[in-house]
């Protein structure tokens, strides 16, 4: 009976041991919090990319590792991404006023929605897209940017 008991508490303890070390191990997350400012209108919805890379940035679904639109309730919205792995990411904005998901554009190829991007850059015909690597940040904990809503291009 003794031994039984023994044995109980050498498996308690192992299974105690190893619970603890995975939670040592568990790879630490961060929330990014986006908050958007300059929206003109009250109709339709923000929609916000997170990307950890160059691919597929600023527009494509195929790089980002989140993503989510918050309906237009003022001049300011707020998302938060959670889950965030510690690494470098850019966030791409558009003011979907006509539900399709994307960032509409003219013949000549200029945004017709609103737009904005983190790090809140120029964006004009000389400048062309901002790369990943001008508006990236690195993200190591909790973190609040804010991006400007531009309905056109900067002079």
């Amino acid at each position: 009976m003794l031994n039984l008991t023994r044995w109980r508490h050498v498996l308690l303890a192992t299974m105690l041991g190893m619970s603890c070390a995975n939670a040592a191990y568990a790879e630490p997350t961060a929330k990014l919090t986006v908050v958007v400012n300059g929206i003109t209108h009250q109709k339709g919805e923000i929609c916000l990319r997170v990307y950890a890379s160059e691919k597929g940035f600023p527009m494509s679904k195929t790089g980002e590792v989140q993503s989510g639109c918050t309906k237009i309730t003022g001049t300011t919205v707020t998302k938060v991404f959670s889950g965030l792995k510690p690494g470098t990411y850019a966030v791409a904005a558009v003011d979907d006023q006509n539900g399709d998901r994307k960032l509409n554009k003219d013949f000549f190829g200029i945004p017709t929605e609103g737009f904005g991007m983190s790090k809140n850059p120029t964006v004009s015909i000389q400048t062309g897209t901002p790369k990943f690597s001008k508006v990236s940040f690195p993200l190591k904990q909790n973190t609040t940017i804010n991006i400007l809503m531009k309905y056109s291009l900067d002079q």
